[in-house]
């Protein structure tokens, strides 16, 4: 038997060109790439303790026990490769709020991947525990690293290819990132069966798919030039085009709530007046601020003023998912 106890930690990140929909659900393959910013001030840990007197894998997330599911099938992966079968105790916790619209998801299996494969004494490249990750959550492949990231959605059949690589460490431009929560509670449909549903219902949904590539295109150019402006415009309208595809599904899918709106105004009001700050928003009713260094305080004021924001969290870029001592 070669396992012991492992921990990881591994940072929320939030899509700039966005990632929704499959074209295979069950290698959990991305229908288009995305490119995503890794965050410093979000983050999972997770502990995985490999126990062959347990029967079966326990998952506790915030203390709280929860079904194994999608964490029990990546161990399975992980097990197989080690050519082990020991269950596993995992305990995951979030310093944020969990399946609101924030990436826990994101976090939380890429930490898993990472502790893992460690448990069972793996020695992975970030590419493979990158495609390990997805298998959770689609996301989460690029949570395995830090800074400005792509995800590439990959050709082959067998998924080898879809995974994530870093366009920019997170130091070459410092960007800083504000949250407003105008919910802290879980998401009545959760995103995996918020991307089935508008796949199958959505009519705008193929011309989603489509007009990906082009903002691929335009967010790596602008990452690779430091244009912010370049960036921002591409963000604002990859997240307005994800959610009208949504709001098209029958019936459709309505993740904003008025605080939500309130904030998208008040965002495009700061940059109309020359604040360096776009808007992104996810499958939750949370708006994330993107901001020029500098400009978070600011940004995080106004933000905290909107009626319905129940609080504002600000944080800058972050390193990937790595090992960090048991405890």
């Amino acid at each position: 038997m070669s396992f012991q106890q492992a921990a990881a930690r591994a940072g929320a990140n939030i899509a700039l060109v966005k990632y929704w929909g499959k074209r295979d659900q069950r290698l959990n393959l991305p229908a288009a790439g995305s490119i995503s910013i890794t965050l410093a001030g979000l983050e999972t840990r997770t502990t995985v303790t490999p126990d062959p007197v347990l029967g079966a894998d326990e998952f506790l997330l915030d203390g709280v026990e929860q079904p194994p599911g999608r964490v029990g099938a990546v161990l399975d992966l992980i097990r197989e490769r080690a050519g082990e079968t020991a269950a596993c105790r995992v305990e995951s916790r979030n310093n944020f709020p969990t399946g609101a619209g924030l990436a826990s998801s994101a976090s939380g299996f890429a930490a898993l991947a990472v502790a893992a494969s460690r448990a069972f004494g793996l020695e992975l490249s970030d590419s493979e525990l990158s495609g390990l990750a997805r298998r959770g959550s689609g996301s989460a492949a690029r949570s395995i690293f830090g800074g400005f990231v792509e995800m590439d959605a990959g050709t082959l059949d067998s998924g080898a290819d879809a995974v994530a690589h870093r366009l920019l460490p997170a130091e070459d431009w410092p960007l800083e990132v504000v949250v407003a929560i105008t919910d802290s509670g879980s998401k009545a449909v959760g995103s995996r069966d918020g991307m089935n549903h508008t796949m199958r219902t959505s009519p705008y949904y193929p011309a989603w798919v489509e007009t990906v590539a082009d903002d691929l295109d335009a967010a790596r150019s602008a990452i690779a030039s430091r244009d912010f402006e370049m960036l921002a415009q591409t963000a604002e309208h990859s997240a307005l085009k994800m959610h009208a595809s949504m709001l098209a599904a029958r019936p459709g899918l309505v993740y904003w709530n008025p605080a939500t709106l309130a904030c998208l105004h008040a965002v495009r009001a700061l940059r109309s007046a020359g604040t360096g700050v776009f808007f992104t928003i996810d499958a939750g009713p949370q708006v994330k601020a993107v901001c020029l260094p500098g400009e978070s305080e600011r940004v995080a004021a106004l933000l905290g003023e909107q009626p319905g924001v129940h609080d504002v969290l600000v944080t800058g870029l972050g390193a990937g998912a790595a090992q960090v001592p048991a405890r």
